[in-house]
């Protein structure tokens, strides 16, 4: 798993080794955010924001995809979710399961119809999309508009874990992440990963070997596509509502911004663009819209001084892989 800009680091299984030993130090401090006094709503949001960049990370970092309305699947699983826990009664696990089967759905329909184009065409596809449902979602009664889905139940998950205590709903998101991002990890290390890889390097060589590379670009797009729509669901159960925001083209350029402030191409590259954005986001709301001229400045600075990202540079300057 290396930057899309560099083809020096060493590969496995030093490779894995690093990459094994930053998942683990990831791990034990995530884990002990609940006994550090660091707010735990600040947190959830963050691994949320971070399981959606990651799973838009293997469409782009590793497919070459740009797609510009990977907040539909968020926003979709989002809405499926808090209509299926609000108003069918159903419990947490299988209301995370409607979300996730809503964005799987939509992630075939609407990968069928954008995978075969290319560049500039795909991403302007996936923006009109996206748009699309933004305004499908603005006029559908089940959404209630503009004022979205509010009060959803945390309820009980499998019946035991109370999600309304903040500190067990912490360690469900976690674990949630942690399973999604083991999960795209696999992906990336598998023959399908290196498959995915070789066409994002030359789509027409791999098709020379023999490759059918528009079945593989459809399978990648609805893999993340459904592991965005998992990050949309467990989110429901964190802020305990769904809205347009959710679904609205400005999420998807905050998921492309995070990604590459981060690192593109990058395993951890994501998780530090998410975290660095919420951060921004929750810090400096005192700001008003200012905020978004200092999130633009860092973009800037980061483009120019940063054109790996930040775990992409720290990777390239210790020859590490991460």
């Amino acid at each position: 798993m290396t930057a899309l800009t560099d083809d020096t680091l060493p590969v496995a299984p030093r490779a894995v080794r690093d990459e094994m030993i930053v998942f683990v130090v990831m791990a034990l401090l995530l884990i002990s955010v609940p006994f550090s006094g660091i707010y735990p709503f600040f947190v959830m949001q963050a691994l949320c924001f971070a399981l959606l960049a990651c799973a838009f990370n293997l469409l782009i970092g590793y497919g070459g995809l740009l797609s510009f309305g990977h907040a539909m699947f968020l926003g979709t699983a989002g809405y499926c979710s808090a209509h299926a826990l609000k108003v069918w009664g159903l419990p947490p696990e299988l209301g995370i399961l409607v979300g996730v089967a809503g964005a799987f759905v939509l992630s075939i329909v609407t990968g069928y119809i954008s995978i075969r184009r290319q560049g500039i065409y795909f991403s302007m596809i996936t923006l009109a999309l996206s748009q699309l449902l933004y305004f499908l979602y603005l006029q559908t009664p089940f959404t209630h508009g503009e004022d979205g889905i509010q009060g959803i139940p945390q309820g009980h998950l499998f019946g035991v874990f109370d999600l309304s205590k903040p500190t067990v709903l912490y360690y469900v998101v976690l674990g949630g992440f942690l399973g999604g991002f083991l999960l795209i990890y696999r992906i990336i290390n598998s023959p399908f990963g290196e498959v995915l890889k070789s066409i994002r390097e030359n789509e027409q060589r791999a098709i020379s070997l023999g490759y059918r590379t528009d079945q593989y670009k459809f399978l990648a797009f609805v893999l993340s596509g459904t592991l965005a729509g998992f990050a949309g669901s467990l989110k429901v159960f964190v802020a305990q509502n769904a809205s347009l925001t959710d679904v609205h083209w400005s999420m998807s350029g905050e998921v492309v911004l995070m990604t590459l402030v981060g690192g593109l191409g990058t395993i951890f590259g994501p998780v530090v663009g998410a975290f660095a954005i919420i951060a921004m986001q929750q810090y400096l709301a005192g700001f008003g819209q200012w905020v978004t001229v200092i999130q633009g400045s860092i973009f800037v600075i980061c483009v120019l001084t940063f054109r790996r990202g930040v775990v992409g540079e720290i990777a390239h300057y210790f020859r590490r892989s991460l």
